[in-house]
């Protein structure tokens, strides 16, 4: 079952069958991305002299509402969504993931171990928001909020480590369940299923993504 699609995530969403995820996870180019990339605070967009990579557009927040509502309708009831932004995106993505019908436990800390880029207090971690629909406990109540793993250097755009993603799997589904990522970008959320044992479902519209995964995946 698991494959990947090229096109724009709500419309890809749209034509999956209702309740028929297991857990989601994503990591959209959020609009505030933007802000930082003229002042000169990352290179994760479209174009920069500090990067050699092609990034595609960001997702605006005015879309966050019908693509939260795709994922609702398309994860299954007791099912768990993990939504990777920063701490600007994380005010504007929770109100409207909860008037769609999820439920919020709390923001996940996801720490780099190295500090990045930035003037106010440099940047050395990223947060996760966690969310549910109807009830599901997690796998082993023992791990923290806090999440420790290096990020990865000099890698696609904005590329989370297998193993921070493997946690959250881990977490929130069983063997042969469905793992979700609808902006799928360097495939650590694909791969990192593929590792667990789980079907994967990932759609990207960004040529440079389906290419690096594919020579990712073939590896």
């Amino acid at each position: 079952m698991s494959q990947t699609y090229q096109m724009d995530a709500v419309e890809w969403l749209k034509s999956l069958d209702d309740s028929s995820i297991d857990l989601f996870i994503t990591d959209p180019p959020y609009e505030s991305l933007e802000k930082h990339r003229k002042i000169g605070t990352t290179t994760r967009l479209k174009e920069s002299k500090a990067s050699s990579n092609q990034w595609f557009n960001i997702f605006p927040n005015d879309r966050f509402e019908e693509l939260f509502i795709e994922i609702f309708r398309v994860l299954k009831k007791g099912s768990h969504f993990y939504l990777f932004c920063d701490q600007e995106t994380m005010f504007i993505a929770k109100p409207i993931a909860e008037k769609v019908g999820f439920k919020f436990w709390k923001p996940i800390v996801w720490d780099k171990c190295a500090i990045g880029m930035g003037y106010h207090y440099r940047a050395r971690c990223e947060f996760i928001l966690f969310f549910e629909k109807g009830k599901r406990k997690l796998n082993d109540l023992s791990v923290p909020d806090v999440l420790e793993y290096k990020r990865v250097w000099r890698g696609y755009p904005t590329e989370k480590p297998v193993e921070l993603i493997e946690v959250l799997i881990k977490q929130s589904s069983s063997e042969k369940d469905v793992v979700v990522d609808s902006f799928f970008g360097s495939g650590s959320t694909l791969v990192a299923a593929k590792n667990l044992s789980r079907e994967f479902l990932g759609c990207d519209i960004s040529d440079s993504a389906h290419e690096h995964f594919n020579n990712r995946i073939n590896k």
